[in-house]
């Protein structure tokens, strides 16, 4: 630094003012003197002196549920931007739903010192969250919430939307409706089918066609579900289970919307292309993984104050031809 001084003309505390972007009574002409100093001379700061003297990394950690799904997959890339425009970095983890893998990752970032953690929660872990809220640490939880713990969350209405995709289908004509997710035990999930059953029974009619199922069994399970009595509509709860059934419904014959209507959860840019175009809930995955970054940023730099405890997004229901069928007439 001290060379890069010199050499700009200015004081060593001057450059470090730069260093720190604090240009407040910094002129143009000396910015650019520095910035040519440190060109010339291919001066790199030393990033671990500098979290030490500001007790920070300049680094978040994220952790998706499944960075196969493509909320998980805009969510990272939200995360990521906004962390750019903020001189911020992310450490992106992955813990496949797995509680175990979820605390290992934990303890990782918190070894790396990072400033605070953004996760999708597996809901197994609420001793370590506990921890991490005791002592003050930066937190925040991004579609799913965990009982019992007071932690800013972004999420989705996700009792509202699934209400909505049930009522669509209701009045295409729909009696037997069926919605089928991965297993239960995390909160939008648990919200979305008790969104959805509640608008069945609202309506008189039977949740028996509403299951929960590993992605590996999806296939029997519709084997079953269609073999006897069969419902006349299907939502999937997210892209992934979508992405289980529409092989087996084509191998199977079952045409949609005139046998089957479909309905998926999470938008997918395919949707529209496919045969027919695939009526989708699009979740602003985007929007929440710029807001939950922001909020737990503010955290960070003890912007305590307006932080909201919850932020809750809605979703669009896009309705294209999969769903589109009443009483033996495509709309």
């Amino acid at each position: 630094m001290q060379d890069v001084a010199e050499k700009a003309g200015v004081s060593k505390s001057t450059v470090s003012q730069y260093l720190n972007g604090r240009f407040e009574y910094m002129s143009a002409e000396t910015k650019k003197r520095i910035q040519t100093a440190i060109e010339a001379l291919g001066y790199r700061p030393n990033q671990v002196a500098k979290s030490l003297k500001q007790k920070r990394t300049s680094t978040i950690g994220l952790i998706v549920a499944n960075i196969l799904h493509r909320f998980s997959t805009l969510v990272c890339r939200a995360v990521e931007d906004t962390c750019h425009e903020q001189d911020y970095h992310a450490i992106i983890c992955n813990a496949d739903d797995n509680p175990e893998k979820e605390r290992k990752y934990i303890d990782m970032l918190r070894a790396k010192q990072v400033d605070g953690i953004l996760v999708i929660p597996t809901q197994d872990n609420t001793d370590l969250y506990e921890k991490l809220i005791q002592n003050g640490y930066p937190l925040v939880f991004l579609d799913r919430k965990v009982a019992g713990l007071s932690v800013p969350s972004v999420t989705l209405n996700n009792r509202e939307i699934a209400r909505m995709a049930a009522q669509h289908l209701i009045q295409q004509g729909h009696e037997k409706i069926s919605l089928m997710t991965p297993p239960l035990g995390v909160s939008s999930r648990n919200e979305r089918q008790a969104g959805f059953c509640q608008s069945l029974r609202d309506h008189g009619l039977s949740t028996r066609y509403v299951v929960s199922v590993e992605l590996d069994q999806i296939r029997q399970r519709l084997d079953h579900m269609l073999q006897t009595d069969p419902p006349t509509a299907l939502v999937t709860g997210n892209d992934r289970v979508l992405m289980e059934a529409l092989p087996y419904l084509k191998e199977k014959g079952i045409s949609i919307p005139e046998t089957l209507a479909l309905i998926s959860f999470d938008e997918m840019e395919l949707a529209p292309l496919m045969d027919p175009p695939i009526t989708t809930i699009e979740q602003p995955a985007m929007e929440m993984g710029r807001r939950a970054t922001e909020i737990l940023l503010r955290q960070i730099r003890g912007q305590q104050a307006d932080i909201p405890l919850q932020t809750v997004f809605d979703a669009t229901l896009c309705i294209r031809q999969s769903s589109r069928f009443k009483r033996g007439n495509l709309l």
